[in-house]
């Protein structure tokens, strides 16, 4: 009886799994922290006393809030000691955390810029922003996870919209998109000619790249049309010890990534550098670029575990 109450509890939690794993990864922009935060919260699932708790939906979400809350006001610390800039890790389509993608608003929500934009709000903000847009909580719900008044509540999430108010309008891409516009932006980087990546930035698009310390990046953010397309077309340059740096030279390929475009460097296996593009109707306003290797180990096993892909023309 025993070991049927048991198997019946993880499986309840099993069932909720991919919706809290999808809300941890709005909350904490790390697919590596959402896995610890579920985990701990499936600890403290099996410590509880179901005596106590009345509906195990609502019991597990508060839990992993907390945690998250938690995890969020320490990650601010740390930001501010990490070496170069940070970025969200970027997870490819298909995975469960990319979570609900019905409306625009949960598909813009795990956006890159979104989850970039983010980090701008507060911890509380951030968590009544993602499960009021994403998931589609109440204001009285929320507040109730949050130990707030439901009026609280309601100016929280109004801040949080000011904060986050973007202009345009982006693309829907799927894999044959994606692979298009991933190897229109290739050949126009490799091509020699700044003009024709030119042509393909908004004029006001920016670059940012995330090496974590591991893989020398840009300092700093780079806004520009012009600027990004001289940079990129240097930084490309395998003579440069780009490939180097990475291991070795990877193949490249297409994929999605967050519900964009994205360039997929593979060594030996491994996923050694992503460039997520971000395409409006205007046409790419930002280029992310992770090389963390400890941001892309998520990526890793999820590229292990899709079908094989065909990849991109060798330019070089």
């Amino acid at each position: 009886m025993a070991d049927m109450l048991l198997t019946r509890e993880a499986d309840l939690f099993e069932s909720s799994r991919s919706r809290l794993e999808a809300i941890a990864y709005r909350l904490l922009g790390s697919a590596g922290d959402a896995e610890d935060a579920v985990q701990e919260t499936y600890l403290r699932w099996q410590a509880a006393d179901r005596d106590y708790v009345d509906t195990p939906e609502a019991w597990l979400t508060k839990v992993l809030t907390n945690l998250c809350l938690n995890q969020l006001t320490s990650a601010r610390a740390r930001r501010e000691t990490y070496v170069g800039q940070w970025l969200p890790e970027p997870v490819l389509a298909g995975g469960p955390m990319l979570g609900p993608a019905d409306t625009v608003e949960q598909r813009e929500s795990v956006s890159m810029a979104m989850l970039t934009l983010m980090e701008r709000l507060t911890a509380k903000e951030r968590v009544v922003y993602v499960l009021r847009e994403a998931f589609g909580y109440s204001h009285h719900e929320v507040a109730e996870l949050l130990d707030i008044t439901e009026a609280n509540c309601q100016q929280v999430y109004r801040r949080a919209k000011q904060h986050l108010s973007m202009e345009r309008a982006r693309i829907e891409v799927d894999e044959a998109a994606a692979r298009r516009i991933v190897e229109e932006f290739l050949a126009a980087a490799v091509s020699g000619q700044t003009d024709t990546l030119v042509a393909l930035l908004t004029d006001d698009a920016a670059i940012i790249g995330d090496g974590g310390g591991f893989i020398p990046t840009l300092n700093r953010p780079l806004y520009g049309a012009e600027r990004i397309a001289r940079f990129v077309r240097l930084a490309i340059k395998p003579s440069n010890g780009t490939w180097a740096r990475l291991g070795g030279k990877p193949a490249l390929y297409a994929a999605v990534a967050n519900g964009m475009p994205a360039l997929l460097l593979v060594h030996e296996e491994q996923v050694v550098g992503m460039v997520v593009l971000d395409v409006t109707a205007d046409g790419i306003a930002d280029v992310h670029a992770q090389a963390n290797p400890e941001k892309l180990a998520y990526a890793t096993r999820q590229w292990a575990a899709s079908a094989p892909r065909e990849p991109l023309p060798d330019l070089w």
